[in-house]
């Protein structure tokens, strides 16, 4: 008696494995989803906008470098800028370093009124 019963038992469930297994990956689906649309497209954007700002990049420009140093480019090579960064001081920067352009003031700043 327990040998038929454990027979219709074990049909039952193998009918209904492959939605199971199925079902069993949809989290995963939607986390690779979440994750793409919050990290991976993001950071292929800033990537991109950043290559393309290097590229731009031209005698005269006032830049940033990733360590914090500002400077004007004084020289371009295919890999390197040459950045002065005090008068006569000049320094090779790689390209890939550069943090960002920097806006030049459009105003001179205000003198203080005594």
């Amino acid at each position: 008696m327990f040998g038929i019963a454990y027979a219709m038992g074990q049909g039952g469930g193998a009918a209904g494995n492959g939605a199971a297994g199925f079902t069993g990956f949809i989290p995963l689906i939607l986390m690779f989803v979440i994750f793409y649309f919050l990290l991976i497209r993001p950071q292929q954007k800033k990537t991109k906008e950043h290559r393309e700002m290097i590229a731009s990049l031209k005698k005269g420009d006032r830049i940033i470098t990733s360590g914090g140093i500002y400077g004007r480019i004084t020289g371009l090579d295919d890999s390197t800028l040459t950045v002065e960064i005090a008068d006569k001081v000049r320094v090779k920067v790689a390209r890939g370093n550069v943090g960002g352009k920097v806006q030049a003031a459009s105003q001179e700043p205000a003198e203080k009124k005594t």
